[in-house]
């Protein structure tokens, strides 16, 4: 069923998590050139991952225990992303290396946000088809 709403929000964050972390800088340095994903081997491959994950979990419509259980390790993925750049972001004094935030440190909070509401309509789907098999 790919149709579903959960189907939307995964392919936002494959998008998001995907393509976003190459065209948007993640911050600029001292000398004011912009780092980008690309640039650190190691992010961006938690960025692939991401992005994999999220990919996968859509074609796993039939078994929604598993769509939310990879929902949740990308979650967790993602917040050790957000950790890291808030851990970059904050722990360096001055102007050491990082000068100027970029919109791209924000990628992982919203598809961590995407994520919770993709896990919100595959709850739903499940109590759904509980309460039709109680029925039976």
């Amino acid at each position: 069923m790919i149709q579903r709403i959960q189907t939307f929000f995964l392919v936002v964050v494959a998008l998001m998590t995907g393509l976003s972390p190459f065209l948007l800088s993640l911050w600029k340095d001292a000398s004011g050139t912009e780092i980008f994903a690309s640039n650190v081997l190691w992010i961006s491959l938690m960025f692939y991952a991401s992005a994999a994950l999220a990919l996968i979990t859509i074609f796993m419509y039939k078994n929604r225990q598993n769509q939310f259980v990879l929902n949740r390790l990308n979650m967790i993925l993602n917040l050790f992303l957000l950790g890291f750049f808030v851990y970059r972001s904050l722990n360096l004094s001055g102007e050491s290396e990082i000068s100027e935030k970029g919109i791209g440190m924000l990628i992982p909070v919203f598809s961590i946000v995407f994520l919770v509401l993709a896990n919100r309509a595959i709850k739903k789907d499940e109590d759904l088809v509980k309460s039709v098999d109680r029925l039976r």
